[in-house]
């Protein structure tokens, strides 16, 4: 990988904020630079994310909502950011991996927009799981640092996946993305790592343990089950990752 410039660095910052959400972005120039060149900057997408659902918790608990609410409102916000661009992912994937019986088959369910049981169950367990989480944190402070430790350090996860699963398919937008390189993934994993330092040293260096083994299940499942990576099975692996890391706030953070 060529030494980065300060204008490539922004362009693959600014390509991943207009990949990953759905901000009113002005139109740039991207230089050239690919998705899979600029996966190492996902993390900070997460970053803009966490911050919008952070403001309207602070905004929403400012007026008086309780806890539950205040989250369920952060939540929200958080899904119109990024245009459910994850979630989508994850109902796709439990819905091809339940219900397809061959390699093929699972290609093909995830690939229609129609959702299933298995992917209904599953975004409803999600949107179940995080909300909980996010409403056993106390205060403003705690909550912001839950949600840029777990958007952060999902996303980071991104390249690492990507670089070490072949693409499923040939074509979609696994495959259209590109290759990302070991040394990108390496530093979107370390970038998205940082921030779990949020959650305290300890609770940080056990939230990692726990990321990395999710990570290699779901990377051995879905060798299994379609032979490598899609832009779904990316995004499932976010939001599990998300659930994850969520949970472990609400048990490190005061």
């Amino acid at each position: 990988m060529q030494p980065w410039s300060l204008r490539q660095a922004l362009d693959d910052i600014a390509l991943s904020l207009v990949f990953f959400t759905r901000l009113p972005l002005p139109a740039f120039d991207s230089g050239g630079r690919t998705l899979a060149q600029a996966i190492w900057a996902a993390p900070l997408a997460g970053l803009a994310v966490a911050a919008i659902g952070g403001a309207v918790y602070a905004v929403a608990s400012g007026l008086g909502l309780a806890a539950g609410p205040s989250a369920g409102l952060a939540l929200a916000a958080t899904l119109l950011a990024t245009g459910g661009l994850h979630e989508d992912g994850l109902s796709d994937v439990a819905d091809g991996f339940g219900g397809g019986r061959t390699r093929e088959k699972k290609l093909d369910i995830m690939r229609d927009s129609r959702i299933g049981s298995y992917g209904a169950a599953a975004l409803g367990l999600s949107l179940l799981i995080r909300w909980s989480a996010l409403s056993e944190l106390s205060g403003v402070a705690d909550l912001l640092a839950a949600l840029i430790a777990a958007h952060m350090a999902s996303r980071g996860l991104s390249g690492a996946f990507m670089s070490l699963l072949p693409a499923a398919r040939t074509d979609g937008l696994a495959a259209g993305a590109g290759s990302v390189s070991a040394e990108t993934a390496i530093i979107g994993a370390a970038v998205g790592a940082a921030a779990l330092l949020l959650l305290g040293v300890g609770g940080a260096i056990v939230t990692l343990l726990v990321l990395c083994l999710l990570f290699w299940a779901f990377r051995a499942i879905c060798l299994r089950q379609i032979g490598g990576h899609t832009g779904d099975t990316v995004g499932a692996l976010q939001q599990l990752a998300e659930m994850a890391a969520l949970l472990s706030a609400s048990v490190f953070l005061p």
